[in-house]
């Protein structure tokens, strides 16, 4: 894990309690994309959970009907899940074994999570997610738009986190070298000047 994924974990891990009791209401489209996940793959579809957070997605996600393997690579996060009664594990996409007993996965999602990873790393991350999904098996993720990268403190994590920003055409290509195909991209905004790149593809 890079210098700024440490610090960025750290400070997820500080104020996790006060993050997951401060979530904004589900987006609108955040919705429409678990709808669109139980449309095409069914209820009862698996879904690996990267970035599972005080755990709002993966609520919203079981609500519809599929079943959920949470994950994340802050530690507190993870303790407020189990605290919760869910099973969660602390992992990292980039290093760890994600892979089930039960086999591929149909669905992964990553929502507002995979723009800590560093730039370089992203292709490897991708690779290793379409790995354990299966073909025609589906990939929620969103991210920044923006160029660069930096540090940000807002919210109610008081430290500072990292954030990778992303363009269409790069993240494209990225996922497209993943293994990832039929890439919809849309922008979604967010607040103030801010804008998300939300992604929807499929494994291969």
């Amino acid at each position: 894990m890079t210098d700024a994924a440490s610090a960025t974990v750290r400070a997820y891990d500080l104020d996790a309690a006060a993050y997951a009791a401060n979530a904004p209401a589900v987006p609108e489209s955040v919705r429409a994309a678990v709808r669109g996940l139980v449309e095409e793959l069914g209820a009862g579809a698996r879904v690996l959970e990267v970035g599972s957070g005080g755990g709002r997605d993966a609520a919203l996600l079981e609500e519809h009907g599929l079943r959920v393997r949470r994950t994340d690579v802050t530690p507190a996060f993870v303790q407020l899940l189990r605290a919760q009664g869910h099973e969660a594990d602390v992992l990292d996409p980039l290093t760890d074994d994600l892979s089930s007993d039960e086999g591929p996965y149909d669905a992964v999602w990553a929502n507002a999570c995979l723009l800590h990873v560093a730039r370089p790393d992203l292709p490897a991350v991708l690779t290793r997610l379409a790995a354990l999904t299966r073909r025609g098996g589906l990939l929620r993720v969103a991210v920044k738009e923006g160029d660069g990268e930096g540090w940000s403190t807002h919210g109610s994590i008081r430290g500072p986190r990292h954030f990778t920003y992303w363009r269409p055409d790069a993240l494209r290509e990225v996922l497209v070298g993943a293994g990832w195909v039929d890439v919809s991209i849309v922008r979604v905004p967010g607040k103030g000047s801010e804008q998300w790149l939300e992604v929807v593809a499929v494994h291969g």
